[in-house]
């Protein structure tokens, strides 16, 4: 598996195109801002990019979307439950931001849902707290787990913003994640990777 880390925009989130080495068949996971290097990187890598997945639907994981997928014909998947966000253009506005806006997605992910990328296996698993409408995508081949803005090194997400819930957050990460291998790599939204064992023994929010 092929991991290419495109961190952007103004809050530095997290783009991350994942690709398969054998078929070179990629994915697009969150890709918040500045389309135009997550093709070129995905040219450089020698990777088509198949599919657009999206943890949850904050401006900053969303504002390149409208832009790649116009680009590559990707088709955009999200929870249903991430419409509202969707709808006010992932809350841009409120924080003095412009995206363009997303259209409907294509597919609307459910709880267990497997998206194929040439061999890749992504397992999606619902995760609200951060917003009502959260996932995150696991590949157990792998060992990885691409988590959003639901669990970060050393910290958690924020649940401050309309739709938030403490509780209902920390619930979906012991149930969700911490429920995978200590050696399950986490790809967060936002700062550096970790893994699952690291965070179950010294996040203090955990």
């Amino acid at each position: 598996m092929i991991v290419r880390t495109l961190t952007a925009g103004p809050v530095e989130t997290n783009c991350y195109l994942v690709g398969c080495d054998q078929t070179r068949q990629a994915v697009v996971i969150d890709p918040g801002w500045d389309a135009a290097s997550i093709i070129a990187a995905a040219h450089t890598l020698e990777l088509a990019i198949k599919l657009i997945l999206l943890t949850h639907a904050h401006f900053d994981h969303i504002g390149a979307v409208t832009d790649l997928k116009e680009a590559t014909g990707a088709p955009v998947a999200l929870h249903p439950l991430e419409q509202d966000w969707l709808q006010v253009d992932g809350g841009a506005l409120a924080f003095g931001f412009r995206i363009r806006s997303v259209d409907r997605p294509d597919i609307d992910l459910t709880h267990g849902q497997v998206v194929n990328v040439g061999t890749l296996s992504f397992e999606t698993r619902f995760t609200p707290g951060h917003t009502p409408g959260h996932v995150v995508f696991v590949e157990a081949k792998q060992q990885a787990a691409f988590v959003g803005d639901v669990l970060f090194a050393g910290s958690i997400g924020r649940t401050d913003l309309p739709g938030g819930d403490y509780d209902t957050l920390i619930k979906s990460i012991q149930e969700q994640l911490l429920a995978l291998p200590d050696e399950t790599k986490v790809y967060s939204g936002h700062g550096p990777p970790t893994t699952i064992g690291i965070e179950r023994n010294t996040n203090p929010f955990l």
